[in-house]
């Protein structure tokens, strides 16, 4: 049976259901990352073994493996290695550096990735919003948002969910990392973003990895914008198109995450009001907060 040897420093674990845990370790002098990947068993979603799903259990493993974004514009990946065996899967990586950069250089980087040409390979996950939107309907929605005042919103983009949803379909459909959460696009490689956690790595509308960056970057979604026009080709899409397919990713998943956060501590002692302030619930108030503009559009 696998397991971490004992000198490695476990990292925050990811949140994949398939992660067994992520480690910190030295091969000689040559710091490397080491992430376990377990292999569904009868008892997990079937989406798991579902290459096209977002939550396929062993993308990033076959991204590492084919290489096929390490040379690639805009955004590329670390060097790793890929070792199977009969329970699971490791991932070897090297270390990837903290290099600072802003949020609208990263924007540039994704811009210019969505525009890059990517093979469509087997493992590429698709309509990754739709699947993530279905999850929530199948646990029934955003019930706790209904207690706050943002109640009525959530329930009219709750309800015209389908409809925003074939916009963006109709949109131009471009690589994207698929969880381009700032701490995963720490390092730099001359104008490249070098990112890490590929496992969502796949085909969405353009404008999608914007939206899910918009929700972690210092700046707001405007000069992210402004920034991804510059690295996206104008063939691509227009700026129209980008702005749709950004407001509407980064509107339902910051109500999507809002949800998740109220939920876990409403039931508590104590009315739900009072928990807003609550350090595991502020970040994804104040994240939704900065897109109210964009919350507006979307119920106009």
């Amino acid at each position: 049976m696998w397991e971490p040897q004992p000198d490695w420093r476990a990292l925050t674990p990811g949140t994949g259901a398939a992660t067994v845990g992520v480690w910190r370790a030295a091969l000689g002098d040559r710091p490397v990352v080491i992430k376990r990947l377990r292999r569904p068993d009868a008892h997990d979603p079937a989406e798991m073994l579902d290459p096209t799903h977002f939550a396929y259990w062993r993308r990033e493993a076959d991204v590492h493996d084919t290489g096929i974004v390490q040379h690639t514009v805009g955004l590329r990946c670390a060097v790793a290695a890929v070792e199977e065996d009969e329970h699971g899967v490791t991932l070897t990586r090297e270390w990837v550096e903290d290099a600072a950069t802003s949020g609208p250089f990263r924007a540039i980087g994704m811009g210019r990735f969505a525009g890059s040409d990517v093979p469509r390979t087997r493992f590429m996950s698709r309509d990754q919003l739709r699947h993530r939107l279905l999850r929530v309907e199948r646990r029934g929605g955003w019930p706790t948002l209904a207690r706050t005042p943002v109640a009525d919103a959530a329930d009219h983009l709750w309800r015209k969910r389908e409809s925003h949803l074939q916009r963006v379909d109709a949109l131009p459909q471009v690589p994207q990392h698929g969880d381009p959460a700032s701490d995963n696009l720490p390092g730099r490689d001359g104008d490249h973003v070098v990112a890490i956690d590929w496992a969502t790595l796949g085909f969405g509308h353009v404008g999608g990895d914007l939206g899910y960056l918009s929700l972690t970057a210092r700046e707001d979604l405007e000069p992210l914008l402004d920034a991804y026009l510059i690295g996206l080709p104008e063939s691509v899409a227009d700026p129209e198109d980008v702005l749709l397919g950004a407001r509407v990713t980064a509107v339902y998943t910051a109500l999507t995450r809002a949800e998740w956060a109220l939920a876990r501590v409403a039931p508590g002692e104590g009315a739900l009001a009072g928990k807003l302030r609550h350090p595991s619930v502020a970040p994804y108030l104040r994240s939704l907060q900065r897109l109210v503009p964009h919350v507006e559009a979307l119920l106009g």
